[in-house]
């Protein structure tokens, strides 16, 4: 059957996997990205399809609501697939008003959208949410997020993906809108912003430049690989119950000590240093405000009713995305930029 789908947020890291999954394996429908390229938005993640039949770029910003709607004119689109967030906790410290602008009102003006355009003939429609494991708060040593845990966000970026959370599931309720939502976990492998932890580190081991850990770097993440996420946004799409809600995880907790030390260790080997060397760049710097403890994720539901699971280990994909960002200087040298490197220095060497 044949679909256009919109998918917001495309030249950013997960939805650039999730593009060229959909761009390749389903060559009838038209995919349609939308991505206002801001600073973690770059269309060099997306060269390979770029000149695909079923492909299309639209820039634009999901909160310019006029924008939005033309799109919807313009193309009729069967299906969203939401992922255009601004999504880094650090950045939302400093800045919230731009979280709450992007993730709040232009979830809601995609959803205004959908429903205008939609009207009530819903039938084979989706409106597919992606949101983040963060909305539930931090765990202590023991327990799992499931999709019934409360939220209990910490941070103006998870507060403003709760939000988005709720108004999805407030249009189902009030508007009978076919919406889907899934909460992942820590998402790793290539073309990820260089702000986020594994990159920065991978970058900094391979220039010999301090590595930062906030506080002791005992807070726990769950490590999901980012195609084993666009599969199953893929599964979740097509399969999915209207109304549902998913949890996706990796399977894969560990401290942001011992994740930093295993990056070390590969590098190492890869680059050709004793072993040990990389170690030594480990810098602990101030911690960060609010910073939760814990995440980890029960994905039981998604694996049990759709069949998902995680088809990369942990040790399998690290060493993936280190060689990847060893073999591609290039595509990070291009992205880092003056802004970035002004952004670095304030959130890290002056602590």
């Amino acid at each position: 059957m044949q679909k256009t789908i919109l998918i917001t947020g495309g030249a950013g890291f997960i939805g650039s996997h999730v593009i060229r999954l959909f761009i390749n394996k389903y060559p009838d429908y038209k995919i349609v990205n939308l991505d206002a390229l801001t600073y973690a938005g770059n269309l060099e993640n997306l060269e390979d399809i770029s000149s695909k039949d079923n492909y299309r770029f639209e820039k634009g910003d999901i909160t310019d609501a006029e924008l939005v709607n033309t799109l919807f004119k313009k193309y009729a689109f069967d299906g969203v697939i939401h992922l255009a967030a601004e999504s880094h906790v650090d950045r939302s410290i400093s800045d919230p008003g731009t979280f709450i602008k992007t993730n709040i009102l232009g979830t809601v003006n995609l959803l205004n959208a959908a429903r205008n355009f939609w009207k009530d003939n819903f039938e084979n429609k989706r409106f597919y949410h992606i949101s983040t494991d963060e909305v539930y708060g931090s765990l202590g040593n023991e327990g799992f997020f499931s999709e019934t845990t409360a939220y209990d966000p910490r941070s103006p970026y998870s507060a403003s993906k709760a939000s988005s959370d709720h108004l999805v599931r407030a249009y189902l309720h009030t508007y009978k809108l076919p919406v889907v939502i899934t909460n992942c976990s820590n998402n790793y492998g290539p073309n990820q912003f260089p702000e986020k932890l594994i990159p920065l580190a991978i970058n900094n081991i391979k220039h010999n430049k301090p590595i930062p850990i906030y506080g002791k770097g005992e807070n726990i993440r769950d490590w999901l690989y980012v195609i084993d996420h666009a599969n199953a946004v893929d599964l979740v799409f097509h399969k999915g119950k209207n109304g549902e809600t998913y949890n996706i995880g990796g399977n894969n907790e560990r401290t942001n000590i011992a994740l930093i030390h295993k990056l070390c260790e590969i590098a190492d080997r890869k680059l050709g240093r004793k072993p040990g060397v990389s170690s030594k760049l480990i810098t602990f710097v101030k911690d960060r405000a609010g910073h939760d403890l814990r995440y980890a994720i029960d994905s039981s539901k998604i694996q049990n009713e759709l069949g998902w699971k995680p088809s990369v280990t942990f040790d399998e994909g690290i060493e993936k995305t280190i060689e990847w960002y060893l073999q591609n200087e290039g595509w990070m040298n291009r992205i880092i930029d003056g802004s970035y490197e002004k952004y670095y220095e304030n959130q890290y060497e002056k602590r």
